[in-house]
Protein backbone atom coordinates (compact mmCIF):
# COMPACT_ATOMS: atom_id res chain seq x y z
CA UNK A 1 0.00 0.00 0.00
CA UNK A 2 1.34 3.40 -0.93
CA UNK A 3 2.08 5.53 2.09
CA UNK A 4 0.47 8.98 2.22
CA UNK A 5 2.90 11.83 2.79
CA UNK A 6 2.35 15.31 4.02
CA UNK A 7 2.45 17.87 1.18
CA UNK A 8 5.70 19.80 0.91
CA UNK A 9 6.62 23.15 -0.53
CA UNK A 10 5.00 26.53 -0.06
CA UNK A 11 3.51 27.08 3.39
CA UNK A 12 3.62 23.35 4.17
CA UNK A 13 7.27 23.95 5.08
CA UNK A 14 6.50 26.97 7.28
CA UNK A 15 6.21 25.48 10.79
CA UNK A 16 5.03 28.72 12.40
CA UNK A 17 2.19 29.07 9.92
CA UNK A 18 1.24 25.41 10.41
CA UNK A 19 1.02 25.96 14.19
CA UNK A 20 -1.24 28.96 13.72
CA UNK A 21 -3.34 27.14 11.13
CA UNK A 22 -3.69 23.99 13.26
CA UNK A 23 -4.71 25.86 16.39
CA UNK A 24 -7.12 28.10 14.55
CA UNK A 25 -8.66 25.12 12.72
CA UNK A 26 -9.51 23.43 16.02
CA UNK A 27 -10.96 26.58 17.56
CA UNK A 28 -13.02 27.24 14.41
CA UNK A 29 -14.79 23.90 14.83
CA UNK A 30 -15.39 24.67 18.50
CA UNK A 31 -16.76 28.11 17.68
CA UNK A 32 -19.24 26.61 15.24
CA UNK A 33 -20.53 24.39 18.06
CA UNK A 34 -21.00 27.38 20.38
CA UNK A 35 -22.48 29.43 17.54
CA UNK A 36 -25.42 27.03 17.60
CA UNK A 37 -25.32 25.99 21.27
CA UNK A 38 -25.40 29.46 22.87
CA UNK A 39 -28.53 30.70 21.05
CA UNK A 40 -30.10 27.25 21.44
CA UNK A 41 -29.45 27.45 25.19
CA UNK A 42 -31.06 30.89 25.28
CA UNK A 43 -34.09 29.85 23.21
CA UNK A 44 -34.78 26.43 24.72
CA UNK A 45 -32.94 26.24 28.05
CA UNK A 46 -33.46 29.80 29.32
CA UNK A 47 -36.74 30.50 27.43
CA UNK A 48 -35.57 33.89 26.12
CA UNK A 49 -38.14 36.20 24.58
CA UNK A 50 -37.60 37.39 20.98
CA UNK A 51 -36.19 40.73 22.15
CA UNK A 52 -33.90 39.06 24.72
CA UNK A 53 -32.77 36.64 22.06
CA UNK A 54 -31.92 39.50 19.70
CA UNK A 55 -30.12 41.47 22.42
CA UNK A 56 -27.99 38.39 23.10
CA UNK A 57 -26.94 38.27 19.47
CA UNK A 58 -26.38 42.02 19.36
CA UNK A 59 -24.04 41.97 22.36
CA UNK A 60 -21.72 39.58 20.56
CA UNK A 61 -21.10 42.18 17.85
CA UNK A 62 -21.51 45.43 19.80
CA UNK A 63 -17.81 45.38 20.81
CA UNK A 64 -16.89 45.87 17.14
CA UNK A 65 -18.63 49.25 17.27
CA UNK A 66 -17.09 50.25 20.59
CA UNK A 67 -13.57 48.85 20.39
CA UNK A 68 -12.57 48.02 16.81
CA UNK A 69 -10.99 51.37 15.93
CA UNK A 70 -8.76 51.71 19.02
CA UNK A 71 -7.97 48.00 18.76
CA UNK A 72 -6.60 48.61 15.27
CA UNK A 73 -4.22 51.27 16.60
CA UNK A 74 -3.00 49.00 19.42
CA UNK A 75 -2.55 46.08 17.05
CA UNK A 76 -0.35 48.26 14.83
CA UNK A 77 1.72 49.29 17.87
CA UNK A 78 2.10 46.01 19.76
CA UNK A 79 3.25 42.49 19.00
CA UNK A 80 0.33 40.47 17.67
CA UNK A 81 1.17 37.00 19.02
CA UNK A 82 0.62 37.89 22.72
CA UNK A 83 -2.71 39.47 21.77
CA UNK A 84 -3.76 36.24 20.04
CA UNK A 85 -2.73 34.11 23.02
CA UNK A 86 -4.53 36.35 25.52
CA UNK A 87 -7.65 36.39 23.34
CA UNK A 88 -7.89 32.61 23.06
CA UNK A 89 -7.06 31.91 26.71
CA UNK A 90 -9.58 34.46 27.99
CA UNK A 91 -12.37 33.15 25.77
CA UNK A 92 -11.65 29.62 27.01
CA UNK A 93 -12.21 30.71 30.63
CA UNK A 94 -15.37 32.67 29.85
CA UNK A 95 -16.94 29.85 27.85
CA UNK A 96 -16.06 27.30 30.55
CA UNK A 97 -18.12 29.33 33.04
CA UNK A 98 -21.36 28.59 31.15
CA UNK A 99 -21.59 24.81 31.80
CA UNK A 100 -20.35 25.30 35.36
CA UNK A 101 -23.02 27.92 36.11
CA UNK A 102 -25.68 25.76 34.45
CA UNK A 103 -24.70 22.77 36.57
CA UNK A 104 -24.92 24.91 39.72
CA UNK A 105 -28.34 26.24 38.67
CA UNK A 106 -27.28 29.89 38.69
CA UNK A 107 -27.13 30.67 34.96
CA UNK A 108 -29.70 33.13 33.62
CA UNK A 109 -30.16 35.07 30.39
CA UNK A 110 -28.55 38.20 31.83
CA UNK A 111 -25.34 36.37 32.69
CA UNK A 112 -25.32 34.86 29.20
CA UNK A 113 -25.69 38.35 27.71
CA UNK A 114 -22.80 39.68 29.80
CA UNK A 115 -20.60 36.76 28.81
CA UNK A 116 -21.47 37.26 25.15
CA UNK A 117 -20.39 40.90 25.36
CA UNK A 118 -17.07 40.24 27.12
CA UNK A 119 -16.26 37.35 24.78
CA UNK A 120 -16.98 39.76 21.92
CA UNK A 121 -14.39 42.22 23.26
CA UNK A 122 -11.66 39.58 23.19
CA UNK A 123 -12.85 38.52 19.72
CA UNK A 124 -12.37 42.07 18.42
CA UNK A 125 -8.73 42.16 19.45
CA UNK A 126 -8.09 38.59 18.32
CA UNK A 127 -9.63 39.01 14.87
CA UNK A 128 -7.84 42.26 14.06
CA UNK A 129 -4.51 40.93 15.34
CA UNK A 130 -5.08 37.68 13.46
CA UNK A 131 -5.59 39.41 10.11
CA UNK A 132 -2.52 41.57 10.72
CA UNK A 133 -0.29 38.74 12.02
CA UNK A 134 -0.17 36.66 8.85
CA UNK A 135 2.30 38.98 7.03
CA UNK A 136 4.73 38.34 9.91
CA UNK A 137 4.57 34.59 9.32
CA UNK A 138 4.66 34.35 5.53
CA UNK A 139 6.23 36.18 2.62
CA UNK A 140 4.13 38.71 0.71
CA UNK A 141 3.85 36.41 -2.30
CA UNK A 142 2.42 33.70 -0.01
CA UNK A 143 -0.35 35.82 1.52
CA UNK A 144 -3.04 34.58 -0.86
CA UNK A 145 -2.00 30.96 -0.28
CA UNK A 146 -2.13 31.54 3.47
CA UNK A 147 -5.52 33.24 3.36
CA UNK A 148 -6.84 30.47 1.13
CA UNK A 149 -5.78 27.76 3.58
CA UNK A 150 -7.25 29.63 6.52
CA UNK A 151 -10.54 30.25 4.70
CA UNK A 152 -10.76 26.63 3.60
CA UNK A 153 -10.58 25.64 7.26
CA UNK A 154 -13.31 28.11 8.14
CA UNK A 155 -15.50 26.65 5.40
CA UNK A 156 -14.84 23.08 6.54
CA UNK A 157 -15.78 24.10 10.08
CA UNK A 158 -18.98 25.68 8.78
CA UNK A 159 -19.88 22.36 7.18
CA UNK A 160 -18.96 19.99 10.00
CA UNK A 161 -19.29 22.29 13.01
CA UNK A 162 -23.04 23.00 13.02
CA UNK A 163 -23.90 19.35 12.34
CA UNK A 164 -21.53 18.30 15.11
CA UNK A 165 -23.04 20.97 17.32
CA UNK A 166 -26.54 19.70 16.66
CA UNK A 167 -25.52 16.17 17.61
CA UNK A 168 -23.66 17.34 20.73
CA UNK A 169 -26.62 19.45 21.85
CA UNK A 170 -28.87 16.42 21.46
CA UNK A 171 -26.49 14.14 23.37
CA UNK A 172 -24.91 16.45 25.96
CA UNK A 173 -27.40 19.39 26.00
CA UNK A 174 -26.35 22.89 24.93
CA UNK A 175 -24.41 24.02 28.06
CA UNK A 176 -22.08 21.03 28.01
CA UNK A 177 -21.56 21.25 24.27
CA UNK A 178 -20.19 24.76 24.92
CA UNK A 179 -17.54 23.20 27.18
CA UNK A 180 -15.97 21.61 24.09
CA UNK A 181 -15.57 25.07 22.53
CA UNK A 182 -13.76 26.20 25.68
CA UNK A 183 -11.42 23.22 25.29
CA UNK A 184 -10.80 24.12 21.63
CA UNK A 185 -9.54 27.57 22.65
CA UNK A 186 -7.18 25.97 25.15
CA UNK A 187 -5.74 23.79 22.36
CA UNK A 188 -5.45 26.79 20.04
CA UNK A 189 -3.50 28.65 22.72
CA UNK A 190 -1.15 25.70 23.11
CA UNK A 191 -0.40 25.73 19.37
CA UNK A 192 0.38 29.46 19.33
CA UNK A 193 2.70 29.48 22.34
CA UNK A 194 5.70 27.91 20.51
CA UNK A 195 5.48 30.21 17.45
CA UNK A 196 8.83 31.98 17.10
CA UNK A 197 8.37 34.30 14.11
CA UNK A 198 9.89 37.74 14.64
CA UNK A 199 7.48 40.67 14.38
CA UNK A 200 8.69 44.05 13.12
CA UNK A 201 7.21 46.82 15.23
CA UNK A 202 7.10 50.43 13.99
CA UNK A 203 10.36 52.20 14.75
CA UNK A 204 10.32 54.94 17.37
CA UNK A 205 12.88 57.72 16.99
CA UNK A 206 14.62 58.57 20.26
CA UNK A 207 13.56 61.97 21.60
CA UNK A 208 10.34 62.18 19.62
CA UNK A 209 7.03 61.94 21.48
CA UNK A 210 5.12 58.72 21.14
CA UNK A 211 2.29 58.92 18.58
CA UNK A 212 -1.13 59.64 20.03
CA UNK A 213 -4.05 57.33 19.44
CA UNK A 214 -6.54 59.81 17.98
CA UNK A 215 -4.40 60.95 15.01
CA UNK A 216 -3.50 57.33 14.19
CA UNK A 217 -7.13 56.27 14.51
CA UNK A 218 -8.23 59.12 12.21
CA UNK A 219 -5.54 58.16 9.71
CA UNK A 220 -6.87 54.62 9.33
CA UNK A 221 -10.48 55.80 9.22
CA UNK A 222 -9.67 58.44 6.59
CA UNK A 223 -7.91 55.91 4.41
CA UNK A 224 -11.05 53.78 4.15
CA UNK A 225 -13.81 56.41 3.95
CA UNK A 226 -11.96 58.58 1.38
CA UNK A 227 -10.72 55.77 -0.82
CA UNK A 228 -12.52 55.52 -4.14
CA UNK A 229 -12.76 51.73 -3.86
CA UNK A 230 -12.82 50.86 -0.16
CA UNK A 231 -15.71 53.14 0.78
CA UNK A 232 -18.07 51.44 -1.71
CA UNK A 233 -17.02 47.96 -0.60
CA UNK A 234 -17.68 48.97 3.00
CA UNK A 235 -21.12 50.31 2.04
CA UNK A 236 -22.05 47.11 0.20
CA UNK A 237 -20.86 44.79 2.96
CA UNK A 238 -22.33 46.88 5.75
CA UNK A 239 -25.74 47.04 4.08
CA UNK A 240 -25.74 43.30 3.46
CA UNK A 241 -24.78 42.60 7.07
CA UNK A 242 -27.50 44.87 8.43
CA UNK A 243 -30.39 43.34 6.49
CA UNK A 244 -28.95 39.85 6.63
CA UNK A 245 -28.73 40.04 10.40
CA UNK A 246 -32.34 41.14 10.68
CA UNK A 247 -33.16 37.68 9.33
CA UNK A 248 -30.36 35.62 10.86
CA UNK A 249 -30.84 37.10 14.34
CA UNK A 250 -34.15 35.28 14.73
CA UNK A 251 -33.63 32.41 12.25
CA UNK A 252 -32.85 29.80 14.94
CA UNK A 253 -35.86 31.00 16.94
CA UNK A 254 -37.99 30.71 13.78
CA UNK A 255 -36.74 27.20 13.03
CA UNK A 256 -37.22 26.00 16.61
CA UNK A 257 -40.62 27.56 17.37
CA UNK A 258 -42.39 28.10 14.05
CA UNK A 259 -41.01 25.32 11.86
CA UNK A 260 -40.44 22.89 14.76
CA UNK A 261 -37.00 21.84 13.43
CA UNK A 262 -34.78 19.72 15.69
CA UNK A 263 -31.28 20.83 16.70
CA UNK A 264 -29.82 18.21 14.33
CA UNK A 265 -31.61 19.58 11.26
CA UNK A 266 -30.89 23.16 12.36
CA UNK A 267 -27.21 22.23 12.37
CA UNK A 268 -27.59 20.67 8.92
CA UNK A 269 -29.19 23.87 7.60
CA UNK A 270 -26.30 26.00 8.88
CA UNK A 271 -23.81 23.53 7.44
CA UNK A 272 -25.06 24.71 4.05
CA UNK A 273 -23.06 27.91 4.59
CA UNK A 274 -19.88 25.86 4.80
CA UNK A 275 -20.64 23.73 1.76
CA UNK A 276 -21.36 26.80 -0.34
CA UNK A 277 -18.26 28.52 1.02
CA UNK A 278 -15.96 25.71 -0.06
CA UNK A 279 -17.39 25.85 -3.58
CA UNK A 280 -16.88 29.61 -3.56
CA UNK A 281 -13.28 29.25 -2.38
CA UNK A 282 -12.52 26.74 -5.13
CA UNK A 283 -14.05 28.76 -7.97
CA UNK A 284 -13.31 32.40 -7.14
CA UNK A 285 -9.85 32.44 -8.70
CA UNK A 286 -11.19 31.19 -12.03
CA UNK A 287 -14.08 33.63 -11.84
CA UNK A 288 -11.74 36.57 -11.27
CA UNK A 289 -9.51 35.43 -14.11
CA UNK A 290 -12.47 35.15 -16.47
CA UNK A 291 -14.36 38.36 -15.68
CA UNK A 292 -11.92 40.54 -13.70
CA UNK A 293 -11.73 41.49 -10.04
CA UNK A 294 -14.36 44.24 -10.07
CA UNK A 295 -16.95 42.25 -11.96
CA UNK A 296 -16.35 39.24 -9.71
CA UNK A 297 -17.10 41.43 -6.69
CA UNK A 298 -20.45 42.76 -7.87
CA UNK A 299 -21.58 39.48 -9.46
CA UNK A 300 -21.01 37.53 -6.25
CA UNK A 301 -22.64 40.36 -4.27
CA UNK A 302 -25.79 39.81 -6.32
CA UNK A 303 -25.66 36.08 -5.55
CA UNK A 304 -25.65 36.45 -1.77
CA UNK A 305 -28.16 39.31 -1.96
CA UNK A 306 -30.92 37.00 -3.22
CA UNK A 307 -30.17 34.07 -0.88
CA UNK A 308 -32.23 35.43 2.02
CA UNK A 309 -35.51 34.98 0.12
CA UNK A 310 -35.32 31.25 0.85
CA UNK A 311 -35.95 31.68 4.58
CA UNK A 312 -39.43 33.28 4.61
CA UNK A 313 -40.39 31.19 1.55
CA UNK A 314 -39.58 27.85 3.24
CA UNK A 315 -42.85 25.87 3.61
CA UNK A 316 -43.72 24.39 7.01
CA UNK A 317 -44.35 20.98 5.44
CA UNK A 318 -40.76 20.47 4.16
CA UNK A 319 -38.65 23.50 5.16
CA UNK A 320 -35.17 21.95 5.37
CA UNK A 321 -34.41 21.64 1.61
CA UNK A 322 -35.42 25.26 0.95
CA UNK A 323 -33.53 26.56 3.99
CA UNK A 324 -30.49 24.53 3.00
CA UNK A 325 -30.60 25.98 -0.52
CA UNK A 326 -30.64 29.47 0.98
CA UNK A 327 -27.64 28.89 3.25
CA UNK A 328 -25.71 27.17 0.43
CA UNK A 329 -26.24 30.10 -1.98
CA UNK A 330 -25.41 32.61 0.75
CA UNK A 331 -22.25 30.68 1.63
CA UNK A 332 -21.10 30.49 -1.98
CA UNK A 333 -21.76 34.14 -2.79
CA UNK A 334 -20.42 35.40 0.53
CA UNK A 335 -17.16 33.45 0.33
CA UNK A 336 -16.46 34.37 -3.30
CA UNK A 337 -17.25 38.02 -2.54
CA UNK A 338 -15.05 38.06 0.56
CA UNK A 339 -12.06 36.48 -1.16
CA UNK A 340 -12.31 39.03 -3.97
CA UNK A 341 -12.82 42.14 -1.86
CA UNK A 342 -10.40 41.20 0.94
CA UNK A 343 -7.69 40.46 -1.64
CA UNK A 344 -8.32 43.87 -3.20
CA UNK A 345 -8.16 45.56 0.20
CA UNK A 346 -4.85 43.90 1.01
CA UNK A 347 -3.42 44.75 -2.40
CA UNK A 348 -4.16 48.48 -2.27
CA UNK A 349 -3.28 49.13 1.40
CA UNK A 350 0.27 49.99 2.55
CA UNK A 351 1.72 47.57 5.11
CA UNK A 352 1.84 50.12 7.92
CA UNK A 353 -1.93 50.68 7.61
CA UNK A 354 -3.05 47.06 7.39
CA UNK A 355 -4.15 46.85 11.02
CA UNK A 356 -6.07 50.11 11.00
CA UNK A 357 -7.60 49.39 7.60
CA UNK A 358 -8.83 46.00 8.85
CA UNK A 359 -10.11 47.55 12.06
CA UNK A 360 -11.95 50.33 10.22
CA UNK A 361 -13.56 47.90 7.80
CA UNK A 362 -14.59 45.66 10.69
CA UNK A 363 -15.97 48.65 12.58
CA UNK A 364 -18.08 49.70 9.62
CA UNK A 365 -19.26 46.39 8.21
CA UNK A 366 -19.62 44.49 11.49
CA UNK A 367 -20.93 47.55 13.28
CA UNK A 368 -24.17 47.19 11.35
CA UNK A 369 -24.67 43.64 12.66
CA UNK A 370 -25.87 44.54 16.18
CA UNK A 371 -28.14 47.19 14.66
CA UNK A 372 -29.64 44.55 12.38
CA UNK A 373 -29.92 42.11 15.28
CA UNK A 374 -31.89 44.45 17.53
CA UNK A 375 -34.03 45.55 14.56
CA UNK A 376 -34.86 41.93 13.78
CA UNK A 377 -35.88 41.29 17.37
CA UNK A 378 -38.02 44.43 17.48
CA UNK A 379 -39.83 43.54 14.23
CA UNK A 380 -40.37 39.95 15.41
CA UNK A 381 -41.78 41.19 18.71
CA UNK A 382 -44.07 43.80 17.17
CA UNK A 383 -45.25 41.67 14.25
CA UNK A 384 -43.95 38.14 13.73
CA UNK A 385 -40.80 36.10 13.14
CA UNK A 386 -41.71 35.59 9.48
CA UNK A 387 -42.23 39.34 9.00
CA UNK A 388 -38.70 39.97 10.23
CA UNK A 389 -37.39 37.42 7.75
CA UNK A 390 -39.20 39.19 4.89
CA UNK A 391 -37.85 42.62 5.88
CA UNK A 392 -34.31 41.27 5.98
CA UNK A 393 -34.64 39.42 2.68
CA UNK A 394 -36.13 42.35 0.75
CA UNK A 395 -33.67 44.89 2.14
CA UNK A 396 -30.69 42.67 1.31
CA UNK A 397 -31.76 42.52 -2.35
CA UNK A 398 -30.28 45.99 -2.91
CA UNK A 399 -26.97 45.56 -1.05
CA UNK A 400 -24.96 45.01 -4.26
CA UNK A 401 -25.87 48.45 -5.69
CA UNK A 402 -22.92 50.40 -4.13
CA UNK A 403 -20.25 48.25 -5.81
CA UNK A 404 -22.13 47.89 -9.09
CA UNK A 405 -22.37 51.66 -9.64
CA UNK A 406 -18.87 52.56 -8.41
CA UNK A 407 -15.28 52.54 -9.74
CA UNK A 408 -14.91 49.04 -8.26
CA UNK A 409 -16.71 47.48 -11.21
CA UNK A 410 -14.02 48.63 -13.68
CA UNK A 411 -11.07 46.99 -11.89
CA UNK A 412 -9.62 44.23 -14.04
CA UNK A 413 -6.47 43.38 -12.08
CA UNK A 414 -5.32 44.22 -8.58
CA UNK A 415 -3.10 47.33 -8.33
CA UNK A 416 -0.35 47.67 -5.76
CA UNK A 417 -0.59 50.37 -3.08
CA UNK A 418 1.15 53.72 -3.51
CA UNK A 419 4.48 54.03 -1.73
CA UNK A 420 3.10 56.49 0.81
CA UNK A 421 -0.49 57.81 0.56
CA UNK A 422 -1.47 61.22 1.84
CA UNK A 423 -4.25 60.37 4.22
CA UNK A 424 -5.69 63.38 5.96
CA UNK A 425 -5.15 65.77 3.05
CA UNK A 426 -6.55 63.43 0.42
CA UNK A 427 -6.03 59.86 -0.66
CA UNK A 428 -3.51 59.17 -3.40
CA UNK A 429 -5.03 56.56 -5.66
CA UNK A 430 -3.30 53.20 -6.17
CA UNK A 431 -0.91 53.07 -9.07
CA UNK A 432 -1.48 50.68 -11.92
CA UNK A 433 2.10 50.26 -13.07
CA UNK A 434 2.37 46.91 -11.34
CA UNK A 435 -0.35 44.37 -10.85
CA UNK A 436 -0.88 41.24 -8.84
CA UNK A 437 -2.31 38.25 -10.66
CA UNK A 438 -3.99 35.55 -8.64
CA UNK A 439 -3.85 32.19 -10.32
CA UNK A 440 -4.70 28.69 -9.24
CA UNK A 441 -1.89 26.22 -8.83
CA UNK A 442 -2.33 22.50 -9.24
CA UNK A 443 -1.74 21.75 -5.56
CA UNK A 444 -3.17 18.86 -3.66
CA UNK A 445 -4.98 21.10 -1.21
CA UNK A 446 -6.53 23.34 -3.86
CA UNK A 447 -4.78 26.42 -2.50
CA UNK A 448 -4.02 29.52 -4.50
CA UNK A 449 -0.84 31.50 -4.67
CA UNK A 450 -0.07 35.08 -5.66
CA UNK A 451 2.67 36.20 -8.03
CA UNK A 452 3.67 39.78 -8.83
CA UNK A 453 4.44 40.91 -12.37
Amino acid sequence: MRRLRRPTGGLWSNTDFLKLWSGQSISEFGSQVSGLAIPWLAAVGLHASPIEFSVLGMLGFLPFILFALPAGVWVDRLRRRPILIAGDASRAVLLAYIPVAWALGILDIWQLMALQFVIGIFTVFFDIAYQSYLPSLVDRDQLVEGNSKLQTTVSAAQIGGPGLGGVLIGVLTAPYAIALDAASFVISTAFMLPIRAVENLPEHVEGQPKPKMLPELKEGLAYVVRHRHLKWIAMCTGTSNFFGQIAFSILILYMARTLDISSFWAGAVFAGFGAGSILGALTTTRLQKAVGVGRAIWLTAIVFSVAGLAFPLAPKSFPVPVLLAGTFIAGFGGMAYNISQVSLRQAITPERLQGRMNATMRWIVWGTIPLGTITGGAIATAYSLRTALWVGAIGALFSFVPVLFSPVRSIREMPEPPAEPTLLDGIVEPTTSATVHIDARATGDGGVAARAE
